[in-house]
């Protein structure tokens, strides 16, 4: 259990999408490049291992109602149970502490969905993992990706998947600031120190998320952070791809340097020591 207090969860700009259906491979089209060098992908693969024919399906108005019925009867006890609501507070939770650490913040929206959604980014399946969308300043989830990142070696924890969310919702804070564009346009190495950054802004929040009077999150546990670490590692370029992994390759940064610069973002929780883009150490 992470979140503390009681009653309804409102706020977060949190709505459902998607087809309701498990979904196979899309076209994303005339978004296809966006995608490539934009939209960040936590598996840390290739988008272009996703995409195939087709498009993204009719939408199962049915069971996207029934998901946004289930996130507007959220509650904060709801929360610590249930990943839907958990996405949502951990929204809440995000914002909160980004509104305050930062002028002008304004807050993105989050679409829950399951098996395909249209973003302004083009379609999108879940097997492409959380990401964040900069045409529509929104971040994609389907909570089925949680069990993925079990199976790949990392945690399903409660906080584990809160860094998940606080993570995409670093790449809005990197599109506000302008180094999501910087780093579009550095190819694989500018996407491996946006990827980096957001890891360290994800650090930030966690440290940020449980002080002061108003906070959101229940003290934090070294057993908790452990959880947050191992789903860091889990998710290093070289840990997905092997002992062949070539460093040229990467988009998202080796384990060790994911762990690394989460921990520099929760070490003080100080956004500007995660300038990734100012250091040749990364």
């Amino acid at each position: 259990m992470t979140f503390q207090g009681s009653g309804p969860l409102e706020g977060g700009n949190v709505s459902a999408g998607g087809s309701g259906g498990r979904g196979g491979k899309i076209a994303v089209g005339g978004g296809l490049g966006i995608i490539l060098a934009v939209v960040a992908l936590l598996f840390g693969m290739n988008p272009g291992d996703f995409l195939g024919g087709g498009n993204a399906g009719p939408t199962n108005s049915a069971d996207v109602s029934e998901l946004q019925q289930r996130l507007d009867n959220c509650t904060v006890e709801d929360a610590n149970t249930d990943d839907v609501c958990r996405l949502k507070a951990t929204a809440i939770s995000v914002n909160k502490v980004w509104s305050n650490l930062m002028p002008g913040y304004v807050e993105p929206q989050m679409t829950i969905f399951t098996g395909t959604v249209q973003t302004a980014c083009g379609p999108a399946s879940s097997a492409m993992g959380p990401f964040y969308c900069p045409a529509d300043q929104t971040a994609y989830f389907d909570p089925s990706f949680f069990a993925d990142l079990k199976r790949m070696g990392g945690s399903d924890g409660p906080l584990a998947q809160e860094y998940v969310v606080a993570h995409e919702y670093g790449h809005h804070v990197e599109n506000m600031t302008g180094v999501l564009a910087k780093g579009q346009r550095l190819g694989n190495a500018g996407s491996v120190r946006i990827e980096l950054q957001a890891d360290c802004l994800a650090g930030v929040w966690a440290y940020h998320a449980d002080k002061g009077p108003e906070a959101t999150l229940k003290p934090l546990t070294e057993e908790q952070i452990a959880t947050v670490i191992k789903s860091a590692k889990a998710i290093g370029d070289d840990t997905i791809q092997g002992a062949r992994s070539n460093p040229e390759g990467w988009t998202h940064g080796s384990a060790e340097q994911r762990v690394r610069w989460f921990k520099i973002g929760y070490n003080g929780g100080d956004p500007q020591r995660c300038n990734t883009f100012a250091t040749n150490d990364i």
